[in-house]
């Protein structure tokens, strides 16, 4: 795992600044502690960082051709990599490193922009064709690698893993778009392509971007392709395929040449790859687990049962989070506005793993792909009462908006009555600030200036993109394109970064990815439970009873900690004057929601999180300079 930047500019005869660009790169050190390195041709400089994993000894970057035409940065693994190459050198190419980033450069020598389509793996990475003049940039087809760019118009483009990196280029605009506050609010995170900055952009997983003779263009190279075909009659099959996709999947991501182990929390995906890893593994594999001090938010328990019954080393660490001191930390690494408590766990855990290993294996993406949130049970129900009731989904609707959605139920009422595209969207904004708490929040200048904003915009369109007619099928393609990347991938990759460890994601592989896709949603949603195909794989691999838990999110105590330690550090943020100044919110709101969360008289955890999080972005990158390393006394 790495970390890269670069700068392209379209006149060869305007050179790039080197000192700019060891600035860029030297803003993600974090990402690659072990090595540093530079290119620099008329007009082109490429900076890495390098987290050295595979070919310890000749793996440096960048990394060019034989004759130095083509050069790459590379960040992330190319699981399949041995398999390229060999494709490769009977194509003719010589090989000079046992690194899997010698692939890109002569995948791109053979295939051009279509090398993209021979990798399996995560990545993010910049080719350079100095015979073109020609900038390549490229994400995993699922977004498990960022990558961010600016165009400065009639220029040339400036790159990154990490937002920080081009703030150190003082061409690149640090205007902030009070629409992606408008959609963090919503939704916890500011959805691809947007960044929280006017002129930068989050280039959108399976797209390639080329930049060459003074234009950008980007293009979609692969998409998820949900038929609504499947044929819940061939149970069995898709059962053994699924066994042998999730074996060759955790084997792939298993090739390293550090030390390797798992999280493990005790939940059906994370104990999936500890099953399997112990499979394919030659010896007990090393997993780990972190707890609080709280009783509900500690699965340790969980996590030992299963690690004894596979057999694992197991590693719990329960923790009393330096709260105070890491929210700045998290704001620092996240670059702009992100609010999901559950990179607190996701930090320490990282943490606890990096002190015994370099790489550890995650089980994200279980839920996306095989319906497990509440939201996929819902979405059924909801499409089943809109068959039933016809057009009396009208007075349905009108009912719901008569109940308060204090009653169960109210708000599906409220859906049917709705465009299903939209009524799947807004269950990404359910306990955030929805359009009556923004009302009460906004000032008047501020609402006047988001009037036009539109945070389910990319939902629906990709829920009508969605091949599939079905419902459950629409709702998953969703999740990927959207909440999956952009909350759940980007909270790892930071929080895994942040202490410069590498996670793998091998629930996302994209050939395991495309065999769940057409999986009929009745072998996913069964009995009133998601995962169910998932489930029945693992049934003789872990105890009964971690089958039959429900889910239990990877949270954190922050109603808590907002009454306790927290509560000095939100009085500082939200009461100083500083959030009034800048003209955004209602300062009497605002206070409202603290003073009556702090005497527990309502509780307010995730819309105070929300706030504070943005006024410690506002603090690290808005007040002040960029800085390379995270102001943590500055920020309050």
């Amino acid at each position: 795992m790495c970390g890269i930047a670069g700068r392209y500019n379209y006149d060869p005869l305007r050179p790039v600044d080197r000192l700019v660009l060891e600035a860029m790169t030297d803003a993600v050190t974090h990402r690659g502690p072990d090595a540093a390195g530079y290119h620099l041709a008329p007009g082109l400089g490429l900076g890495h960082r390098r987290l050295s994993i595979i070919d310890l000894s000749t793996g440096d970057q960048p990394l060019s051709n034989e004759d130095g035409t083509i050069w790459t940065v590379f960040n992330g693994e190319i699981y399949n990599f041995a398999e390229v190459r060999a494709e490769l050198i009977a194509h003719g190419h010589r090989f000079r490193t046992g690194s899997d980033t010698e692939v890109i450069v002569h995948g791109y020598e053979q295939w051009g922009e279509r090398s993209v389509d021979k990798f399996r793996g995560m990545f993010a990475f910049a080719v350079w064709d100095s015979t073109r003049r020609r900038l390549m940039l490229a994400r995993d087809r699922v977004g498990v690698k960022p990558l961010y760019y600016a165009e400065l118009p009639g220029r040339g483009i400036v790159f990154g893993s990490e937002l920080k990196a081009l703030l150190e280029d003082p061409d690149v605009p640090r205007d902030w778009r009070p629409e992606a506050i408008d959609a963090f609010l919503t939704l916890l995170y500011i959805p691809a392509p947007a960044t929280i900055y006017k002129g930068v952009h989050k280039l959108e997983p399976g797209h390639i971007l080329i930049a060459e003779k003074g234009s950008v263009r980007t293009s979609r190279y692969w998409d998820l392709q949900f038929t609504g075909e499947g044929d819940a009659r061939r149970e069995d099959e898709y059962l053994e395929q699924l066994d042998a996709l999730l074996r060759e999947s955790v084997a792939l991501r298993q090739i390293s040449d550090v030390p390797l182990g798992a999280f493990l929390s005790g939940g059906i995906d994370s104990s999936a790859v500890a099953a399997y890893m112990v499979e394919t593994s030659s010896r007990p594999p090393v997993t780990i687990s972190v707890g609080f001090d709280h009783a509900r938010y500690d699965e340790l328990a969980h996590a030992r049962r299963v690690a004894e019954h596979l057999g694992c080393e197991f590693h719990p660490r329960t923790v009393t989070p330096d709260i105070v001191s890491l929210l700045p930390k998290l704001a620092w690494h996240f670059d702009e506005p992100f609010a999901d408590s559950s990179a607190v766990p996701t930090y320490y855990v990282s943490k606890a793993a990096r002190e015994l290993v370099t790489v550890a294996l995650s089980g994200d993406g279980g839920d996306e792909l095989w319906a497990g949130y509440t939201r996929h049970r819902v979405e059924h129900w909801e499409q089943r009462a809109r068959k039933a009731l016809g057009p009396a989904t009208a007075f349905a609707g009108m009912l719901g908006r008569a109940l308060p959605l204090s009653v169960r139920g109210a708000r599906s009422l409220r859906h049917l009555a709705s465009n299903p595209g939209q009524a799947y969207a807004l269950k990404h904004g359910y306990g955030m600030f929805e359009p009556d708490a923004k009302a009460r929040l906004y000032s008047s200048d501020f609402s006047e200036s988001v009037r036009h904003s539109d945070p389910f915009a990319m939902f629906r369109e990709a829920y009508g993109r969605c091949r599939s007619l079905d419902p459950v099928d629409r709702g998953l393609y969703v999740d990927v394109h959207t909440y999956m990347v952009d909350d759940i991938l980007t909270k790892v990759d930071r929080m895994s970064m942040a202490v410069s460890l590498e996670a793998r994601e091998p629930l996302l592989d994209h050939k395991l990815l495309e065999f769940a896709a057409t999986v009929p949603t009745s072998l996913k949603l069964k009995d009133g439970r998601g995962k169910y195909l998932l489930r029945k794989v693992l049934e003789r691999r872990v105890p009964p009873e971690i089958l039959a838990r429900g889910k239990q999110g990877f949270e954190a105590p922050i109603a808590e900690w907002l009454r306790g330690p927290l509560a000095p550090m939100a009085d500082a943020l939200l009461a100083d004057g500083r959030l009034r100044d800048r003209g955004v919110f209602n300062d009497r709101e605002v206070s409202r929601l603290w003073t009556e969360h702090r005497d527990g008289r309502a509780d307010h955890r995730h819309r105070l999180w929300q706030l504070m999080m943005l006024e410690l972005w506002f603090r690290q990158f808005i007040d002040t300079a960029p800085a390379s390393q995270p102001r943590y006394a500055e920020a309050i």
